[in-house]
C-alpha cells in the first residue's frame, strides 16, 4: 500500500458566526489569532483511522471561561452548533485547514538531510580556509570584542562562555566551556590559541575546574594568526542567530591552521580527524607550494616530513604519512618515547623510562593498563611500576626484574598497551560549503587561494581608506594655501550650511572636504602643520601607488602571502617534538617480543622437532649411561641436534634437495620429556619427505656459502644469500640423481678447508675455494671415490684462522696442538686426531685413512673440535651423543684422549641397551653454560 504523508497548515481565520459570536471577547480572539502553526503530521491518507483522527483534529477552537453560566452558554452553544466544524457552523471561531500530499519518503530524506548539513556546517567539521569549526571561530572573535588581549589581564571563563551564548552559539554552556579548555591546553593543541589560568585538566584526563574558577586571555599566536586584519573588511560578516549583530563567517588565519593545530569531529554521516604540525615546517611547505603550484608531494614531504604532535613522540615509518597526505586516508603509527636505565649497579637492575606518550593516549589509564596486564602474567619481567611526573615533565618508571630483557618488556609494552597508538588521518574538511576529503596539497591551495581573497580584499580597504584620507587632506592644503579667503568666508557665512556651500563653490572643493576644513582647529593653521599635511599626502600617493600596484599583480601577492607567513615563523616556530623513524618496523612481530636467546633444535627420525632449553641436560662424565632426550614415538630416534638463537633464520633441507625455511622461535618449545612437533605442521613437506640437515643463519651474508654433501658422494657450493628468500612451499637447493640422498650441510667461506669422511673411515681434507660455486639448481661434482658398499658418513668445516695445515705433509712432524678432528663410531668408541696428522688432498679421490674400524662398525660422525680453548689451552668444547633409543649423553671434548689415525679409539658412551649412535653434535664453550639440576 502506497504511503503518503499530510502536511498540515492551520490557517487560523477569524469567523463570527450568528449569535454565537458575542460569546468570543475581544480576549479570546487574539489568543485564538495568535495560535502558531501545528507541527509537521504524517499521516496515511488511505487509512479510515487517519481520516477519523483528521476529523477530530478539525473541531472548532472554543473560549473557555470559568464561570459556571458561561460554561453552560458555551455548552449550549456547542449543542445548537452540532458539534460540526463547518463556515456555517455556529460554533465560534473555526481553524481552516489545508492538507498538502507529500511522499513520506521524499520528506523525511529531505528532512534528515537538512540536519545532516547543519551539523556538518554548523557544528563538526572545520572550514578548510581558517581552520575552525564554528564555536571556535565565536570564542576567539568574542574574546577579541571582549578586549581579552594576550598583555590584558586574564578574566573569567564564565564570562566568555556567556558572550559566545548570549551572542553567537546558542548551545549548551558544556560544550563552549570544553572547546575553550581544548584551546589552552598544550597537550591537545600543538600551538595553544588560549592562555589559561587555573586548572584547565592535564593528560590523566582529569576535569578542569569550573568556569566560574579558571580565567583565560588570547594568546599572542592567536591574535597573529587570526585577529590581526579582522576590522579591514577582509572577511564577510553574517548576522548571528538572532540578527540582534554581525559575526564573521570566517578568521582572516595567515597560515593553514587546519594543518597547524589539525582537528577532529564527528559529524552526521562522516568524521575528520587531522593531525597538527609544526609552524615552521607549515610555513616553509606553503613557500614551497606558492614557488611552484605543479610541486610535488614529494618536494612538499622535504619541507613536511609529517605530523607533529604536541605529546612528542616517534612516529614510525613514512607509508601510512604519504597515504595520508595523498589521498587524505591514511593510518600514522606513534611510539612513546622511552629510555633505559640502570637503578642498582650491583644487582644490574634496570627500569624502563617513559618520557612521552602518543598524542591523545591517557597517561593514568596506561599506567593502569600495564599494572593490570602485570598482574595477569600477560607482562612478564616487571616488578615495580610508577608515576613520578611532575611539572618539569613526564615520567613513569617502570622497575624490571634481573633476568628481564629490556627490549623484550618494550615491545610487550608497544604490543599490548597504547604505549604504541595509531592516528587514522580522515582530512575532511568544509570546501566551497561542501564537506570534501582532502589531500596535503589540495588543503594547502584552497587555503591560498582563501589567503588571496584576503590580501585582495584588504589592499581595497586599504586603498579605498587612503584615496578618502588623500582626497581630505589635499582640500585642507588648498584652504591651508588660500588661508585668508577661507577666514574671510567663514566669517562672512551665517551658519556652517553655508560656510560649507561657500568653500565648495569658491575652491571648488568636494562636500568632504569642506567639512574637513571647517572643524580644522587653529593651532593646526601654522606653516609646519601644513608640513605635515603636505608630507601626509605624498605619503598617501606612494601607499596608493603600491596598493594599486599590488592589486594588478598576482605575485606581489604570493609574496606577500610568503612574507607574512615566514614572519609568524622567526616569532612564533618551535622546534619539532615528534620524531619520524623510517627504520622501525611499524607493527611489534612475534620476533620483536621473544628474547634471543641460545635454545636446542632437535630433529627425529620420524620428522618430529622440539625446541628446548640448553639448561635441560647437565654436564656428565665421559663414559656414562647419560640422560634420555624425552619420550620418542615407537621406533624413532634422534636425527640432528643444533644450538641456534630463538630468532634466527631456521633451513631445514630435506633428502629430495628441497629447502625449507622458518624462524626457530615459530618451533614450540616443550620439555625434555615431551614427543614435539611434527614438522608437517611446520613446513609443507611432501609425503615421504625427510629433513636431514638443519642450518640456522642469523644474517645472509655476500662472502658466504652453504656445501651440500649428498650420501653417493656429490658436492656443491651455493651462496648463502640465494636462500635468502624461500616461499612456504621451499625452494630447490641440489638436483639429486636417482638413489641420492642429499644428507649434509654446512657453512663455509672460501678460505675453510672442509673435511669429508665416509662411513669406512677414509678422510679427505681440502679447501673450500677449490669447489666452484654453482647455482640451486645444479647437481654438483665428485667428493670422494667411494668403494662398493661405502657411503658418506659426515662432513664438517674448519675455519681459515684456526688452521695451520702446511702445504707439504710431514710424518715426523708430530703436532698435537688444536684444531682436532674428532672421530665418533656407531659402537660409541670415539678419539680426537690432530688436523696436521693430514694432508690437503683433491676432491674426488679414495682418501686417508682417518678410523681403522672393525667390519661390523661404520663412523657416525666427525667434527672438527678445538675451535674455542680454555684457559689451560685445552677445548672447552662438549659433544652430545644421542643414541638410536634416544638416550643422550653429554661430555667434555678434553676428556677425550689424542690418538692417531689408526687408532681404536676410546670409549665414549656405553650401548649396551641403547642400540647404536644415531646422531652427535658439538656444542661451543657458550653453549655450555649450564646449571647443575
Amino acid at each position: 500500500m502506497a504511503l503518503s504523508a499530510a502536511l498540515r497548515v492551520p490557517l487560523p481565520r477569524l469567523i463570527l458566526l450568528g449569535p454565537s459570536a458575542s460569546i468570543l471577547g475581544a480576549a479570546s480572539c487574539r489568543r485564538a489569532a495568535a495560535v502558531p502553526a501545528a507541527a509537521l503530521r504524517f499521516l496515511s491518507a488511505s487509512s479510515p483511522r487517519s481520516a477519523s483522527f483528521s476529523s477530530r483534529s478539525a473541531r472548532p477552537l472554543r473560549s473557555r471561561r470559568r464561570d459556571r453560566d458561561n460554561d453552560g452558554r458555551a455548552a449550549a452553544a456547542v449543542g445548537a452548533g452540532g458539534g460540526g466544524g463547518g463556515e456555517g457552523d455556529g460554533g465560534g471561531l473555526v481553524v481552516k485547514e489545508r492538507i498538502v500530499p507529500v511522499e513520506l519518503h521524499k520528506e523525511a530524506t529531505e528532512a534528515y538531510m537538512a540536519y545532516a548539513m547543519s551539523v556538518l556546517l554548523g557544528r563538526a567539521l572545520p572550514d578548510v580556509r581558517d581552520g575552525l569549526k564554528p564555536v571556535h571561530r565565536r570564542i576567539l572573535y568574542a574574546m577579541h570584542e571582549m578586549g581579552l588581549a594576550s598583555r590584558r589581564p586574564f578574566r573569567k571563563c564564565a564570562r566568555v562562555v556567556g558572550e559566545v551564548l548570549g551572542k553567537f552559539h546558542p548551545h549548551g554552556d558544556t560544550a563552549v566551556y570544553d572547546s575553550l579548555v581544548r584551546m589552552a591546553q598544550d597537550f591537545s593543541m600543538r600551538y595553544p590559541l588560549v592562555q589559561g589560568h587555573g586548572n584547565f585538566g592535564s593528560i590523566d584526563a582529569d576535569p578542569p575546574a569550573a568556569m566560574r574558577y579558571t580565567e583565560c586571555r588570547l594568546d599572542s599566536l592567536a591574535e597573529a594568526v587570526f585577529l590581526n586584519d579582522l576590522e579591514l573588511n577582509t572577511v564577510d560578516f553574517v548576522p548571528n542567530f538572532d540578527n540582534s549583530q554581525k559575526e564573521p563567517s570566517l578568521l582572516p588565519a595567515r597560515v593553514p591552521s587546519l594543518l597547524l593545530n589539525g582537528s577532529s569531529g564527528i559529524a552526521v554521516g562522516m568524521a575528520t580527524n587531522i593531525p597538527p604540525h609544526n609552524l615552521g615546517e607549515l610555513v616553509d611547505a606553503l613557500s614551497v607550494i606558492i614557488q611552484n603550484p605543479e610541486a610535488t608531494l614529494q618536494e612538499l614531504l622535504e619541507c613536511m616530513p609529517g605530523p607533529d604532535f604536541p605529546t612528542g613522540g616517534t612516529i614510525l615509518g613514512n607509508q601510512g604519512i604519504l597515504e595520508a597526505y595523498k589521498s587524505g586516508r591514511g593510518r600514522i603509527v606513534v611510539r612513546g618515547k622511552t629510555d633505559i636505565e640502570t637503578i642498582d649497579l650491583k644487582s644490574k637492575r634496570e627500569a624502563i623510562i617513559i618520557k612521552e606518550i602518543p598524542y591523545q593516549a591517557n597517561k593514568a589509564t596506561l599506567v593502569e593498563k600495564i599494572a593490570e596486564l602485570v598482574e595477569e602474567k600477560v607482562l612478564e619481567g616487571i616488578s615495580d611500576i610508577r608515576d613520578e611526573s611532575d611539572r618539569t615533565g613526564m615520567r613513569v618508571v617502570i622497575e624490571l626484574k634481573r633476568s628481564a630483557d629490556p627490549a623484550i618488556v618494550l615491545n610487550n609494552l608497544y604490543r599490548h598497551t597504547a604505549l604504541q597508538s595509531s592516528f587514522s588521518c580522515n582530512m575532511v574538511a568544509i570546501l566551497d560549503g561542501q564537506p570534501k576529503l582532502m589531500g596535503l596539497k589540495e588543503i594547502l591551495q584552497a587555503f591560498l587561494d582563501f589567503r588571496c581573497s584576503v590580501i585582495e580584499r584588504r589592499a581595497r580597504f586599504k586603498l579605498s581608506q587612503a584615496l578618502e584620507r588623500k582626497h581630505i587632506v589635499e582640500g585642507i592644503v588648498v584652504g591651508l594655501d588660500n588661508l585668508d579667503a577661507v577666514i574671510k568666508i567663514i566669517r562672512e557665512t551665517s551658519n556652517h550650511a553655508a560656510a560649507t556651500e561657500a568653500l565648495v563653490k569658491e575652491f571648488d572643493l568636494s562636500e568632504k572636504q569642506a567639512e574637513a576644513l571647517l572643524d580644522i582647529t587653529l593651532r593646526k593653521l601654522t606653516s609646519l602643520e601644513r608640513k605635515k599635511f603636505v608630507d601626509e599626502a605624498n605619503t598617501l600617493s606612494e601607499e596608493i601607488s603600491k596598493l594599486n600596484e599590488l592589486l594588478s599583480s598576482k605575485k606581489l601577492i604570493f609574496e606577500l602571502i610568503q612574507r607574512e607567513a615566514a614572519d609568524l615563523k622567526n616569532k612564533f616556530s618551535t622546534p619539532r617534538r615528534s620524531l619520524i623513524d623510517d627504520s622501525v618496523n611499524c607493527e611489534v612481530d612475534d620476533i620483536d617480543i621473544i628474547p634471543n636467546e641460545e635454545m636446542l633444535l632437535i630433529l627425529s627420525e620420524k620428522g618430529y622437532v622440539k625446541r628446548m632449553n640448553p639448561n635441560t641436560f647437565n654436564l656428565q662424565n665421559r663414559g656414562t649411561i647419560g640422560k634420555s632426550v624425552g619420550k620418542m614415538r615407537m621406533n624413532d630416534s634422534t636425527s640432528d641436534f643444533i644450538v641456534c638463537q630463538t630468532h634466527d633464520h631456521v633451513l631445514y633441507f630435506s633428502d629430495k634437495g628441497i629447502v625449507y625455511s622458518a624462524r626457530a622461535y615459530k618451533t614450540p618449545e616443550c620439555t625434555r620429556t615431551a614427543t614435539g612437533t611434527p614438522l608437517i605442521q611446520l613446513l609443507s613437506l611432501s609425503d615421504g619427505e625427510r629433513i636431514t640437515s638443519i642450518i640456522p643463519v642469523s644474517e645472509f651474508g655476500e662472502d658466504q656459502y652453504l656445501v651440500m654433501l649428498t650420501v653417493n658422494g656429490y658436492i656443491k657450493k651455493v651462496p648463502l644469500n640465494a636462500f635468502s628468500s624461500i616461499r612456504s612451499s621451499g625452494i630447490i637447493s641440489i638436483q639429486l640423481v636417482p638413489g641420492d640422498e642429499l644428507k649434509w650441510v654446512r657453512r663455509c667461506g672460501n678460505d675453510d678447508l672442509v673435511a669429508l669422511a665416509s662411513q669406512k673411515g677414509k678422510v679427505i681434507v681440502n679447501s673450500c675455494d677449490k669447489i666452484r660455486p654453482l647455482g640451486r639448481n645444479t647437481r654438483g661434482a665428485g667428493a670422494m671415490k667411494l668403494k662398493d658398499g661405502d657411503k658418506m658418513a659426515a662432513m664438517d668445516i674448519i675455519p681459515a684462522t684456526v688452521h695451520k695445515m702446511p702445504g707439504r705433509y710431514s710424518s715426523r712432524i708430530r703436532d698435537l696442538s688444536p684444531p682436532w678432528l674428532l672421530f665418533i663410531a656407531e659402537n660409541g668408541l670415539g678419539k680426537r686426531v690432530p688436523l696436521n696428522a693430514f694432508r690437503q688432498s683433491k676432491f674426488n679421490l679414495v682418501g686417508l685413512v682417518g678410523y681403522k674400524l672393525p667390519a661390523d662398525c661404520r663412523l657416525a660422525a666427525v667434527f672438527v673440535a678445538g675451535l674455542s680453548l680454555g684457559d689451560d689451552g685445552e677445548s672447552d668444547e662438549q659433544v652430545v651423543l644421542v643414541s638410536q633409543s634416544g638416550t643422550v649423553n653429554r661430555i667434555k671434548v678434553k676428556d677425550i684422549s689424542i690418538q692417531s689415525r689408526h687408532a681404536r679409539g676410546v670409549i665414549l658412551m656405553r650401548l649396551e641397551h641403547a642400540g647404536k649412535i644415531q646422531s652427535a653434535s658439538l656444542i661451543s664453550a657458550a653453549a655450555a653454560e649450564v646449571a647443575e639440576d
